[in-house]
């Protein structure tokens, strides 16, 4: 079932006139940049990202965590500072996004934290790989008033699954999901929505109808397919699946390839919401995996200085300008459809 179907409620109990108000204002501020072509800003984020760790137990391919070759500081957010920031964003702000690189659940407070976001009247949500879900995490994480956790699954057999999730043990995957799935009958909660996360690459995209029965049988809310970020895409990629559907980039008749993005000169992203990295910084979205544009940093500033700043008006201006010139932008998928839901 379509995750806006199981959004209604836990969004409807997170609005206010005030972030109503101020979602208004962002949208028009967006629109009215389009329509004349230059850019203003109203309003503040309506969503955020935020990281509560930089470490990950898996090693997949095209993801700097699982790597371990990220070129900015890694850690863990701190408790104390996360709250301080989310009682400065959650007057104006709906949804909290406990994702960029890394597993959050490895982060020990990282329940509490989802617990105080949701005692500020957010909607909630986090993806995570499921091999920290115990029978008890998954009951604290009903517990804690997630509204949504996306499970990712990318194979349906531990051969397929494996070369991608590096490291990753499928039978864990599945006993964590089926534990969350428990929780929530044990809890009659219908919350967190669950969502099986099916990143396509050519080693599993055989697998497709597989992920679909797999996700029905075990009562996943919603089964996702998405398309995979390759870093090196121009010359073919081993990771690019053969069916185009499935593949963020279309092959030219040269042989190359190239993003189906056209990367037109705006990005609602720039004026609805950004990213805090576990350190403080701010950066203005999650195709920025290793905070290159750094906007502002909150242990220096408020949030509502950096997002009204003239770094963050020179970005988006920028973007306005010229999308394709800039580097995290060449790769990204705002304004092209990157998944499939069924």
């Amino acid at each position: 079932m379509p995750a806006f179907r199981f959004d209604v409620i836990p969004y409807a109990k997170c609005i206010t006139p005030h972030r109503i108000w101020n979602a208004l204002k962002v949208w028009m501020s967006f629109y009215t940049s389009r329509i004349f072509g230059h850019t203003v800003h109203w309003g503040m984020p309506i969503s955020l990202s935020i990281e509560p760790t930089t470490a990950c137990n898996l090693g997949c391919p095209e993801c700097p965590s699982g790597l371990k070759m990220f070129s900015r500081p890694t850690g863990n957010i701190d408790s104390g500072d996360f709250r301080s920031w989310i009682d400065q964003v959650s007057k104006h702000a709906i949804h909290l996004n406990f994702y960029f690189q890394g597993e959050p659940f490895i982060h020990r407070d990282f329940l509490s934290m989802v617990s105080h976001a949701h005692s500020r009247g957010m909607f909630t949500s986090t993806s995570t790989n499921a091999h920290f879900l115990t029978d008890e995490v998954a009951r604290k994480t009903v517990q804690s008033g997630l509204s949504r956790l996306i499970i990712s699954i990318d194979g349906t057999t531990q051969e397929v699954y494996e070369q991608y999730r590096v490291h990753g043990k499928l039978d864990q995957v599945l006993r964590g999901a089926q534990a969350i799935i428990r929780a929530k009958r044990e809890l009659n909660s219908a919350y967190p929505q669950v969502i099986f996360q099916f990143l396509v690459v050519r080693p599993n995209e055989h697998q497709v109808d597989d992920i679909l029965r797999l996700g029905a049988e075990m009562g996943a809310d919603e089964v996702r397919l998405k398309t995979a970020q390759v870093y090196d895409y121009r010359q073919g990629n081993p990771l690019i699946p053969a069916q185009e559907k499935y593949s963020r980039y279309m092959r030219l008749k040269d042989g190359t390839y190239r993003v189906k993005n056209r990367l037109d000169n705006h990005c609602w992203r720039m004026w609805s919401g950004c990213v805090i990295t576990w350190n403080g910084k701010v950066v203005p979205c999650c195709f920025d995996k290793d905070a290159t544009h750094v906007l502002g940093d909150l242990s220096e500033q408020s949030l509502s200085t950096i997002w009204n700043g003239e770094q963050y008006r020179a970005f988006r201006g920028a973007v306005f300008e010229s999308r394709s010139k800039i580097d995290i932008c060449a790769n990204c998928s705002e304004g092209t459809k990157v998944w499939t839901e069924a």
